[in-house]
């Protein structure tokens, strides 16, 4: 489960001044279950935007989302969310931490600690779970995050610049980490990057946006078997043409 059905998506925001702002427009895509989808663009157009409708965590003025064919009118367990920002809660530990969904769910103690020591030992963090956020680094602060998006059982999951606060090297280690609970979890993955190298490693397909207002300029599929060498030349050369891709768009919205 997981497939999303994403037409003609318009989002237009009211600056205070009084001014319309077209930030989505005529957005349309099929994804299918359990395929890994990144987008990318130039800043401001519009891809937080588009997962936080697909969320249900903010309205499009028109179009429609379907998960698995039901429409996306608000928030639901069956999706998840992971921000760039770790979101965790700092007075409960990692065990409650990724309980916390299945504790709103009504789960009891057992079911919900069963549960959470499951997903944390998915992120490989199960010699951690009486730790505290403040205690772990930043990468395994986003795993715990990660988990606890998955403890819902989430058929979509969401990822907003997940590792953009990294360092280079725990933000490669951590993709690799993600593939690798991808792979168990067997989850629909949106992710939202600015990194172009990010998106060629990890997804089966890229969505190009243009500047604002957010259209499709372009859907690249990634061919390169996993796991990807990003030294090996296929990928250089993919990653050379998505670039090119954004670099044309964002002439164009300057002539």
């Amino acid at each position: 489960m997981g497939s999303v059905e994403i037409s003609d998506i318009k989002r237009e925001f009211t600056r205070e001044d009084g001014l319309t702002v077209q930030a989505i427009d005529g957005v349309s895509l099929s994804i299918a279950d359990d395929e890994f989808v990144s987008f990318v663009g130039p800043s401001g157009c519009g891809k937080t935007t588009l997962l936080r409708i697909i969320a249900g965590l903010d309205q499009a003025n028109s179009g429609m989302i379907l998960l698995d064919g039901n429409r996306i009118a608000g928030p639901s367990p069956k999706v998840g969310m992971v921000f760039q920002e770790y979101s965790l809660f700092p007075w409960r530990n990692i065990l409650d931490n990724v309980a916390f969904g299945p504790e709103m769910r009504g789960l009891s103690k057992v079911e919900r600690y069963d549960l959470a020591r499951r997903y944390i030992s998915l992120v490989g963090l199960e010699q951690f779970e009486k730790s505290y956020p403040y205690e772990l680094s930043g990468g395994m602060r986003q795993r715990v995050a990660i988990a606890r998006a998955l403890a819902n059982d989430p058929d979509l999951l969401l990822m907003d610049e997940p590792f953009g606060a990294l360092d280079a090297q725990t933000r490669n280690k951590m993709q690799s980490e993600l593939l690798e609970i991808w792979g168990r979890s067997k989850k629909t993955i949106l992710f939202v990057t600015h990194s172009v190298d990010e998106a060629v490693f990890l997804s089966d397909r890229i969505v190009v946006m243009s500047p604002r207002p957010g259209r499709i300029r372009s859907v690249v599929q990634v061919p390169i078997p996993r796991p990807r060498d990003r030294t090996a030349s296929e990928f250089g050369r993919l990653r050379r043409d998505v670039l090119g891709l954004i670099e044309e768009q964002s002439r164009q919205a300057n002539d």
